[in-house]
This record gives C-alpha cells, sequence and structure tokens, in this order.
C-alpha cells in the first residue's frame, strides 16, 4: 500500500478553546497508540479532507508532527458537525508495521444488477463495511463489490466471493451475504405500505377517553364552582 503524507503540529489548547483553531482552518486531533503516551495535535481541515477523498479512511498516513520523526498512523475516528458536514476531532492510531491490526474497510458496490436494471427489483446491501486483520501494509483502502453478478432474485454474494488478497484475514462466516435483489413490491403491497393506521388513545396507558356526556356534566360542575 502507497502510503500518503499529513502534517500536523502541537496542540496546546482544549475544549471549547479549540473553536478558535477550528474557525482558522484547524480540526484537532490526538494520536496514540504503543504505550506511548497521548499526543494532542492540529491537522489542516483542507489538506485533511482531500486525504480522505483521495485515499479513504483505510489508509497507513505518514504523520509529520512538527520537527519530530514521522509515525505511521491510522484514521481510528473521526467526528463531524452534524450541520455544517466539518471535520471536528480525528484520532489516529499509531501502528507498528510488523504487527497486524483491526480496522473497518468501505465495501464499495460497482457495476449495475441486471436483477434491478432488467428485472425491476431493489438491491439489498446487508453491510456498508468489513472488518479485516492484516499488516498496515497490506489493507486495502477499499473493497470492490462488483453487484454484476446479481442477475436474479435468488443470487447473491457473500464474504468468500469477494477478491482478497491471502494476506487478508475476514473472522466472520465466509457465507455472510453482502448483498442480494429483492423483488418488486405488488400492488397490494405498497398499498397497504400507505394505509394510515390510527392509534386508539384509550389504549394509552393513562389516558381516559371521555364520552361527549362526561365532558359537558364535568363542564357545568366546574362553571358552578
Amino acid at each position: 500500500m502507497e502510503k500518503v503524507k499529513l502534517a500536523a503540529k502541537i496542540r496546546e489548547v482544549f475544549g471549547s478553546k479549540t473553536n478558535k483553531g477550528r474557525k482558522d482552518g484547524l480540526v484537532p486531533a490526538v494520536v496514540y497508540g504503543h504505550g506511548t503516551k497521548s499526543e494532542s495535535i492540529w491537522v489542516n481541515a483542507l489538506e485533511f479532507s482531500k486525504l480522505l477523498k483521495k485515499s479513504g479512511e483505510s489508509t497507513i498516513i505518514e504523520l509529520n508532527v512538527g520537527e519530530e520523526k514521522a509515525r505511521n498512523v491510522i484514521i481510528y475516528e473521526t467526528q463531524k458537525d452534524p450541520i455544517r458536514g466539518q471535520y471536528i476531532h480525528v484520532d489516529f492510531f499509531h501502528v507498528r508495521m510488523d504487527e497486524e491490526i483491526e480496522k473497518e474497510v468501505e465495501l464499495v458496490f460497482v457495476g449495475d444488477a441486471p436483477a434491478v436494471k432488467e428485472l425491476g427489483g431493489n438491491l439489498v446491501k446487508s453491510m456498508d463495511e468489513l472488518t479485516v486483520k492484516c499488516l498496515p501494509a497490506d489493507l486495502p483502502s477499499e473493497i470492490e463489490v462488483d453487484i454484476s453478478v446479481l442477475k436474479t432474485f435468488e443470487d447473491h454474494i457473500t464474504i468468500k466471493d469477494l477478491k482478497l488478497s491471502d494476506k487478508i484475514k475476514i473472522e466472520i462466516d465466509s457465507e455472510t451475504v453482502i448483498a442480494s435483489v429483492a423483488p418488486p413490491r405488488s400492488e397490494a403491497e405498497l398499498e397497504g405500505l400507505e394505509t394510515k393506521v390510527e392509534a386508539d388513545v384509550t389504549k394509552v396507558e393513562g389516558v381516559v377517553k371521555e364520552t361527549p356526556a362526561e365532558g359537558e356534566k364535568k363542564e357545568k360542575i366546574e362553571n358552578k364552582k
């Protein structure tokens, strides 16, 4: 795997004080792993976004923190602003190139499924990522899933159908289904989905429904008071 490079610098502010750095185009981050103490850093938001767009989260990064010796890391976790979609924090994990790691790798579905295109079915993805175990240098940035083999509603793609290097270990059942195609819904099923079911509030615990007569009686008593 080709490594990518990312520059960083030591961060000495924490909590709400990091907001100023974010406004200046920086993302607060932390790097840790292999018994080394956690180190707080800044990375350039634009450069980090470009790196992810090009290489994805499952890649080895040569992280350069100031004048320190570069270290090999992987992205362990990212946090995004739910409204703006900007990265607000990143966790990097320091790896050793001679030790196996476990990492979730994104599944990228490619091609066209004839069962969808020609038969009008619906593609069903059972998972979007897969946990793999391998040496850092063998970590794939993504795993392609070719759905063009899904020609009928009986066809499916399992773990064992993936084209993976023999250096990569998968610890879940090889018969686990990744993708299949479901038949299109019938008109009766679609009508059933559109039917609105009105809940009876009298069946909700603690709610007592008054009859019109009871309501009027209560109103008269309250008026007399």
